[in-house]
Parts: C-alpha cells; structure tokens; sequence
C-alpha cells in the first residue's frame, strides 16, 4: 500500500470515530425546551432538586412541560386573591403537596413545595387526574423527608443523650463532694479518737500514780500517827 493510500485510510477512520463522538453527544444533550426537576416520560426519574434521589412521576409529558411554563408564578399571584380553594394539604418535615381549585374556570392546582415555597405546580381540569398527581406528590414527599424526620430524631436523641450525660455528670460530682466531705469527716474523727486514746491512756497512767501517791500517803500518815500515840494509855 503505498503513502496516499495510508493516509485515505487514516483520515476516513478519524472521520468515522469523530462522527461517532458527535453522535453520542447530541444524544446526551437536554432538550432545550426542558427544566431541571421535571420529567419528559411518565414513569421514568427525574434527580429532584436539594434530595439527591431519583423520584418516579406520574406526569404525562404535557404536563411536566406545562410545569415548567409558569405555573409556579401563576399560582403565587392567584394565591394573592380570594377565589382560590385548598382542598387538600399534606405535610411531611418540610415539604408538603396541595391540591387547590379554582372555581371560576375549574381548574385544579397541584403543589409540591418546601418550606412554603412552591417546587411544582401542575393545572388540570380533570380531578380525577389532579388527585393522582397530589397522591404521587404526597409520595414523594414522604421520600423527601425521611432524611430529614431521621435527621430530626437524631438531633433530639443526641440532645437528650447529652442532657443525660449532664445530669449523670452533675449527679456523679455532687456524689463526689458528698464522698470528699465523708473522707474528711473520717479522717478527722479519727484523728480525733486517736487524740482521745492517747489523752485517756495518760490520764490513766496519771491517776495509777496517783493512786499510788495516795496510798503512800496514806501509809505515812498511819505511820505518823501510830508514833504520835505511841506511850498513850489505850482504851
């Protein structure tokens, strides 16, 4: 093969490999039309924002389309006014999901939100598919807010260990003075009674002499006064 030949070969494999990389990258690429946080198929997942977990929707492609087109300022101003019905409200940590009806044009709102803040809001006039939407929207946010109930429990669990360990800390020091003062009463008395011993052993050697004081004394005063009568008649 001579040298032109090789260099067709190469520059016809490049083009081959580089139509191919450009290939997969188009495919990659989100459609322009789309919004983080909604779904273009029902049934596929969507990374819901701040969760970091894959949600199943129950949206039909209009309706996560609509989603995006609005529908979160439409209801904040309608919101604002009088005509607006809430029907249904869940709660879990949180995030919450709303079902409300607007009367005047029947026309059902479907919520998602966090913290009072709206996340998704999908407008139907079928009620039968407004309260699908709000039961799959209840469904998530029971998902959404495990983390944040278990986070909730934790907090408290470890405050309540820590008070715990506070009470039992104080408990075991109040215990611990109690102790010392013991301790030192202890050492004191017995101090005090070996004081006590030591004084009541001299006082006993003191009154043994003088005891034996006494009965010399005595001795010498029967002495002195059987001279002194010596020589006087007796009775």
């Amino acid at each position: 093969m001579d040298r032109k030949s090789k260099l067709r070969q190469i520059a016809l494999v490049a083009f081959i490999v580089m139509g191919g990389v450009q290939g997969v990258n188009a495919q990659a690429l989100p459609d322009s039309g789309s919004s983080a946080g909604v779904v273009s198929q029902p049934g596929t997942t969507t990374a819901l924002p701040a969760t970091g977990q894959a949600q199943t929707s129950a949206l039909t492609p209009d309706e996560a389309k609509q989603s995006a087109a609005g529908n979160v300022a439409e209801l904040q101003q309608m919101i604002r006014g009088s005509d607006l019905s809430e029907l249904r409200t869940t709660y879990n940590g949180s995030y919450g999901a709303s079902l409300l009806f607007y009367g005047k044009e029947m026309t059902y709102y479907v919520a998602l939100f966090q913290q009072k803040n709206f996340w998704r809001v999908i407008k139907t006039q079928d009620a039968t598919r407004a309260d699908m939407i709000y039961k799959d929207f209840v469904r998530q946010t029971l998902q959404l807010s495990d983390v944040e109930i278990r986070r909730t429990q934790l907090e408290a669990q470890k405050a309540f260990t820590e008070r715990m360990i506070a009470l039992s800390q104080d408990r075991a020091n109040r215990l611990q003075a109690d102790l010392d003062v013991a301790h030192q009463q202890q050492t004191i008395v017995t101090n005090q009674q070996q004081q006590t011993r030591a004084e009541a052993t001299a006082l006993a050697q003191q009154k043994a002499a003088a005891q034996d004081q006494l009965r010399a004394a005595q001795r010498q005063v029967r002495e002195l006064q059987r001279q002194l009568e010596t020589g006087l008649p007796t009775h």
